[in-house]
């Protein structure tokens, strides 16, 4: 099972999300071809009303506890309730690596 597929199972598991993407982006940066290092998550949870977005990314991270320990190298979190998200149904994108060499 790659990085990508785990971090989805435990998202979808924890949070039921109404809208979830994980985006591997780390092409963007000078790591070695295939490699899975750097995500993006997109996560939209009823879990997530009445919080703001320190609790929900401490959230993700006891969640991802384990990958962020040993496989993920960095990891961009857009987390909103539903409302939210029918407001912007967009996140922002992620901007180019500035280091590294690329």
């Amino acid at each position: 099972m790659s990085v990508a597929d785990i971090i989805e199972q435990k998202l979808k598991d924890e949070f039921s999300p109404i809208h979830l993407e994980v985006i591997n982006e780390s092409f963007m940066h000078n790591v070695p071809e295939g490699s899975e290092s750097h995500f993006k998550v997109v996560v939209v949870s009823e879990k997530f009303d009445g919080l703001r977005l320190l609790p929900r990314h401490r959230m993700i991270n006891e969640v991802l506890a384990d990958e962020l320990a040993n496989s993920i190298h960095a990891l961009a979190m857009h987390t909103y309730t539903e409302k939210q998200w029918l407001e912007i149904q967009n996140a922002p994108q992620s901007p180019n690596c500035m280091g590294g060499g690329k």
